[in-house]
């Protein structure tokens, strides 16, 4: 009886055993499929587009609904519902853009948002420093503010490792370092999902950081930085290194700066490639290096499904670029808190110009060119004219009976930002196009500046954009009252054949063209930015091209903001409420809403370029810069010649 007792003892004994052991196994198999097995969802270069816009389907052609921050919502919690092991990061520019960043001092919006979603990193673009370090100081305090409020929001982590602060120690730069140790940033993070440990951090590049000279800050080489923080993370026993870089990718591989980056930082497993805005359809690889980029303005949320190989680094099963549109259900709670930002928008800044968020100003029927074309190509452009047009209306209506002719407007296509579709207009979409910058007034908006420029200048003008802008498509230049022939066949910096001016606003079938006077000073009008720039021609091409922006006087501008155009009742004039005066201008159709001309449906002619062979159109009338080369090149072949005669009569004298 004993013995069996013992007997049915040990059986269960060996029973529980089993069953611990198995459960032990068990767990340890799961643990093991979690930590293999991990999903990166990521974005960048949102610029506050936070809720859905009016964009094309890519398949059909039609006008239809894209990005939101609350659809990217749904569809971020359905992928870490389906995989524990679920990491959401973002590559920066997360603001600018949209009218939710007039209040981004204020409310923090987009960085809130990104709270709100589950982002675990975000690090710096360069238009995060747009409002300057004020603006920077600002928007780090409200979305801490915002979180303390808010319990549905978890701030994400900010990591940039790139900025030295024993190089940067004015005392703008301290505004900067004092705002982000009071959000806690850090060069990288560590975030664990599901048994997964990445290391993650944020680096700006070379070219970012040239588009961000409101930053004041001088920004590490991102590839010697990348070396130090990988080595960091390394003794970290970190299962994966994801490096946010804000620093993009290039056709030509020896200024793609990210591309360089993962040649020369092997251990880098995912770059999230921000800045350029690159929609790369499939992942750049080097070595077991992933570059990845999803395009912008969150019209797509990137997806790596990653599995640890032996050797402890990972190999890439899938990566799609899933499609933010109307077949994903936008999140209750995302869209109640857009509501909140939009009405505060409306209160904030909209009031102070008479517009609300969603009023419509206008109908639109013309085709204008879609953002992934427009100045991809160098040509006459309907989107950039009609900027340029506005400019020239709105200072009419600003000056009223004080109002001096612009001769002419000039809109670069690098401040252009969003284009047209058709039907209604709203604010809203008015804004995207020109929602760039400040002002002296620190109201969101670059303001319109009025220069003066002599005739041989506004030649130069020409000449920049004939041939500087077909290798450097942000500088391609729309005009209005100037027109320009060009032969794309001649030789660089000789490629405008005639110029001229044209009285055409309004618009008639035969509007007054007159001849530009070298010596004549011309009033000229554009935006804040782009007078600046205009000033920079000379350093940018090393002292060939010279640009002088005068006062009305003759005298060399040295401050631009003392120039900016102000309203009759002292407002700033800026950019997009010039546009949206301008389309509001227009005759009413049956529903009372201005309706843009026709005439803007097709090119206007004021760039032709006659693409002419013929060897007197490639040699007729040169500039100054085409006869010294034509000098030189003529010496060069006399040289050659007298080289040659006296070659071959030392080989005769040597022959007799």
């Amino acid at each position: 009886m004993m013995r069996k007792r013992i007997k049915s003892a040990m059986l269960i004994i060996i029973m529980l055993c089993t069953l611990c052991v198995n459960s032990i196994v068990s767990e340890a198999e799961n643990k093991t499929d979690q930590s293999d097995q991990v999903t990166v969802l990521f974005t960048h270069d949102v610029h506050s587009h936070l809720d859905s816009y009016k964009g094309k389907d890519s398949e059909s052609g039609e006008t239809t609904w894209v990005g939101g921050l609350a659809r990217v919502k749904t569809l971020t919690d359905q992928k870490k519902s389906e995989n524990p092991a679920t990491f959401l990061f973002d590559g920066g520019d997360f603001s600018m853009g949209t009218l939710y960043q007039t209040i981004y001092e204020t409310d923090a919006a987009e960085l809130t948002m990104l709270g709100y979603l589950g982002y675990d990193a975000t690090t710096f673009g360069n238009h995060e420093f747009d409002y300057r370090s004020e603006g920077i100081s600002n928007m780090f305090h409200a979305a801490l503010e915002n979180a303390k409020k808010d319990t549905s929001v978890t701030l994400p982590a900010f990591v940039i490792a790139n900025i030295d602060w024993e190089k940067n120690t004015s005392d703008d730069n301290k505004l900067i370092r004092q705002a982000l140790d009071d959000y806690g940033s850090t060069p990288y993070t560590i975030v664990e999902h599901g048994g997964v440990r990445i290391g993650v951090y944020g680096v700006l590049g070379e070219d970012a950081a040239a588009c961000a000279p409101e930053s004041g800050l001088v920004f590490d080489d991102i590839v010697e930085t990348s070396k130090k923080v990988v080595e960091e993370l390394k003794k970290e026993n970190v299962d994966m290194i994801v490096c946010l870089s804000h620093s993009g990718t290039n056709e030509d591989a020896s200024k793609s700066e990210d591309e360089i980056l993962a040649q020369k930082v092997p251990d880098i497993d995912v770059i999230i490639s921000a800045h350029t805005h690159t929609k790369l359809d499939e992942p750049i690889q080097y070595g077991d290096t992933y570059v990845v980029s999803a395009g912008c303005y969150s019209e797509y949320l990137g997806e790596l499904e990653m599995t640890r190989k032996e050797d402890g680094r990972w190999n890439l099963d899938t990566y799609k670029l899933n499609h933010i549109d109307e077949h994903t259900k936008e999140d209750a709670g995302a869209l109640q808190k857009l509501d909140v930002y939009k009405e505060k928008v409306n209160e904030e800044y909209l009031k102070q110009f008479g517009y609300t968020f969603d009023q419509v100003i206008a109908e639109n029927d013309v085709d204008f060119t879609q953002m992934d074309q427009f100045a991809v190509k160098h040509r006459d452009d309907s989107l950039g004219n009609i900027i340029a047009d506005s400019f020239v209306y709105a200072v009419k209506q600003a000056e009223g009976d004080d109002y001096k002719k612009v001769d002419v407007a000039l809109e670069p296509s690098g401040t252009v930002r969003d284009t047209f579709q058709k039907g209604k207009l709203t604010v809203s979409d008015v804004f995207n196009v020109s929602s760039l910058g400040i002002g002296a007034d620190r109201v969101a908006g670059y303001p319109l500046v009025s220069v003066y420029l002599t005739g041989k200048e506004l030649k130069t003008v020409a000449e920049i954009d004939a041939s500087v802008s077909p290798i450097m498509t942000t500088a391609q230049l729309y005009p209005s009252g100037m027109y320009w022939t060009y032969n794309s066949k001649r030789m660089i910096l000789n490629k405008v054949t005639e110029t001229g001016l044209v009285d055409n606003i309004p618009y008639t079938e035969n509007p007054e063209v007159s001849q530009i006077e070298d010596d004549k000073l011309y009033r000229v009008v554009s935006g804040l930015y782009s007078a600046q720039m205009l000033g920079a021609v000379e350093d940018t091409s090393k002292g060939i091209l010279k640009i002088t922006p005068k006062d009305e006087n003759g005298n060399e501008i040295e401050d631009f903001e003392k120039y900016i155009i102000h309203d009759q009742n002292g407002a700033e004039v800026k950019e997009w409420s010039a546009l949206a005066t301008y389309l509001q201008s227009f005759d009413k159709n049956e529903e009372g809403i201005s309706q843009i001309p026709s005439y803007y449906e097709n090119a206007t002619a004021r760039k032709v370029d006659t693409k002419s062979g013929n060897i007197i159109g490639l040699l007729e009338h040169p500039n100054k810069i085409a006869l010294i080369l034509y000098a030189v090149i003529i010496i060069i072949i006399l040289l050659v010649i007298l080289l040659v005669r006296a070659l071959i009569r030392r080989y005769r004298r040597k022959r007799a």
